[in-house]
């Protein structure tokens, strides 16, 4: 009867745990179902093509866009570690204090130029779940191709001080990759995948959302130099080379990590 007792209550909590992973299912599915929704309704309309001085990126050389993922208004925070690169490469080029809002690609933007190549340094001024409306904006407005799209990003499954390049491939669970990938309707986009580690002791949303320590910090500070370099090495490929796969990239979707560096042992 003991037994009989037992088994009833396995099946019992089965039936539940059933249900759950159900409702989870569905949660999940619709959640993504409505930011597609959200994707379609913000980018509806023809998309404003460049216009005076900002056109004359459409005809001269090369062009690359460069785009820090993250969350608008939470600056400093893991999940914007994409946006913190961003801020270095812009400071590297000598041109931090030129950011100014673009109301026709959701976000902010610098133009510049690296050698031969012209360049779109942009931070989305929207959710990340919705990053990906910016950067199709951006990219229409500029002419860019997806894969001549730089995106620079935080990566759980890496600890804080290893970077990794991915070519293209899935979203791997990253949000703002995933809405970049609906809205662009392609993965090619190669991708700069900066380590935060997965939290010990507290939720994954509050680890992301979180800010980095004082120690995290000055791991961050090396991480950002050597992201920094590997962009400078990607925009800097000559002419010749703008339609073939940059040495710097694997394979579509493989990744190839610089977790040897010095960063990566501090």
């Amino acid at each position: 009867m003991s037994r009989l007792k037992k088994v009833t209550v396995f099946g019992t909590l089965c039936r539940y745990f059933s249900l759950f992973c159900k409702k989870l299912l569905n949660f999940v599915t619709m959640r993504r179902l409505l930011t597609r929704v959200i994707h379609r309704v913000l980018l509806w309309g023809p998309l404003k093509p460049a216009m005076g001085i900002e056109a004359e990126i459409h005809t001269q050389g090369q062009r690359r866009l460069v785009v820090g993922l993250g969350n608008t208004g939470m600056e400093g925070t893991r999940h914007n570690v994409g946006m913190s690169v961003l801020g270095a490469l812009a400071a590297r080029l000598g041109v931090a204090d030129r950011w100014r809002g673009d109301k026709h690609v959701s976000g902010e933007v610098i133009l510049s130029q690296v050698a031969q190549t012209h360049v779109v340094l942009l931070r989305p001024r929207l959710l990340m779940n919705i990053n990906g409306v910016s950067v199709a904006k951006a990219a229409a407005k500029y002419g860019i191709k997806p894969e001549h799209i730089l995106l620079v990003h935080d990566e759980l499954d890496k600890p804080l001080g290893k970077i990794a390049i991915k070519h293209g491939g899935s979203a791997r669970g990253h949000n703002g990759v995933r809405s970049c990938v609906d809205c662009l309707h392609t993965d090619v986009m190669p991708r700069l995948r900066v380590g935060i580690g997965r939290p010990e002791g507290k939720t994954v949303e509050r680890h992301v959302l979180g800010r980095f320590s004082t120690e995290e910090t000055k791991v961050l500070n090396s991480v950002l130099v050597q992201s920094v370099d590997i962009l400078l090495s990607q925009l800097s490929l000559q002419d010749s080379q703008q339609d073939s796969p940059s040495p710097l990239l694997p394979s579509r979707g493989q990744t190839s990590s610089t977790e040897d560096s010095p960063a990566a042992h501090r």
